[in-house]
C-alpha cells in the first residue's frame, strides 16, 4: 500500500528517485547530461528552484523547492517520465525505467539542511567514484564551480553563507 507524499507549500525537499533493478542506466556522462538537460526544461516550464543535485550510476539526489502552488508530484512525473522517454528512445529500449515512485521527504530545520546539502555534495565520494565532491560534473557544485545556470541558479544567502560558492565542501581538498 502506497502512503500518502507529505505535501506543504514552500517545503524544501530531499528528492531521491532510483533506476528499475538498480540498473546502471545513468553511468554515462552522455546519460547524466539527458537527465540534466530534462531537468533544465522542466526548470523552463514549471516554477521550483533545485538548491542541490547530484546524478549517480544508478539513483538522483535533488533538493527542491517548488515555487508557490507549484506541485511536486507534477514537476517530478514531468522529469522523471520525459528522461525515461528520451532514454528510451535514445538507446532502443522500452518499458519501465524507474523501479518505483519518487521519494520525497520534506527539509526540516537546518541541521537537516546542512545535512542533506552535505550529503548529497560526498554521495560521489562516498561511493567511491571521485576523491572530492568537485570532481563529480553531474552535480550542483560542478555546475556552480562552472557558472552554468541551466540546471541551478545561484544560492540563496542563507546557504550561500553556509556553502561560499558552492565552492568548498567537507571532503574539498587542495586544488
Amino acid at each position: 500500500m502506497r502512503h500518502s507524499r507529505i505535501l506543504r507549500d514552500g517545503a524544501l525537499y530531499h528528492v531521491c528517485a532510483r533506476i528499475a533493478g538498480k540498473e546502471l542506466l545513468l553511468e554515462e556522462a552522455s546519460t547524466k547530461r539527458l537527465f540534466m538537460e530534462t531537468v533544465a526544461r522542466a526548470r523552463r516550464k514549471y516554477d521550483f528552484r533545485i538548491e542541490n543535485f547530484t546524478v549517480m550510476g544508478n539513483h538522483v539526489h535533488i533538493l527542491i523547492r517548488p515555487g508557490e502552488g507549484a506541485s511536486l508530484s507534477k514537476i517530478m512525473q514531468w522529469i522523471l517520465g520525459v528522461f525515461a522517454m528520451k532514454l528510451n528512445r535514445l538507446y532502443g529500449r522500452w518499458g519501465h525505467v524507474w523501479g518505483d515512485r519518487f521519494m520525497s521527504w520534506v527539509v526540516d530545520g537546518f541541521r537537516a539542511l546542512v545535512d542533506l546539502f552535505t550529503y548529497i555534495d560526498a554521495n560521489p565520494v562516498r561511493a567511491g567514484l571521485a576523491a572530492y565532491p568537485r570532481e563529480w560534473t553531474a552535480s550542483a557544485l560542478a555546475h556552480r564551480r562552472r557558472s552554468l545556470r541551466d540546471v541551478v541558479g545561484p544560492l540563496g544567502p542563507a546557504l550561500a553563507s553556509l556553502f561560499p560558492g558552492h565552492a568548498v565542501a567537507l571532503l574539498d581538498g587542495p586544488e
